[in-house]
């Protein structure tokens, strides 16, 4: 049960990171719709569950050599990935891709360090 609420919570603060980023970021734009939010959340919470762990084994000896800065192209890969995958995410530039992967790597790495 434990392992459930956890994914759940981390639905919830990945959709909170959505929404904080579609309202502070110009140029990344998400269907503001609640279903639309939600899905695209799942979407994120899954592809952080299965893809990210693999992203950072191959990429980890960068992320090692850069002193975790490099954690975040690994976060930009799957926030990319996201708006590939999904038709309720637009991404418009690269400056959006950045930011938008500060706002929710924050909130993710938040999110891991309070469930520790």
């Amino acid at each position: 049960m434990k392992f459930l609420a956890k994914i759940v919570l981390a639905v919830v603060v990945n959709a909170a990171a959505l929404v904080i980023a579609y309202l502070v970021v110009p140029g990344f734009q998400i269907t503001p719709a609640f279903q639309a939010v939600a899905v695209l959340a799942v979407i994120l919470t899954v592809l952080n569950f299965t893809i990210k762990p693999a992203l950072s084994m191959i990429l980890g000896p960068v992320i090692f050599l850069t002193l975790g800065l490099g954690y975040l192209f690994v976060n930009g890969a799957i926030l990319y990935l996201l708006d590939f995958l999904s038709q309720n995410l637009t991404i418009q530039s690269i400056a959006a891709l950045v930011y938008g992967t500060l706002i929710i790597s924050a909130a993710n790495f938040i999110f891991h360090s309070a469930t520790k």
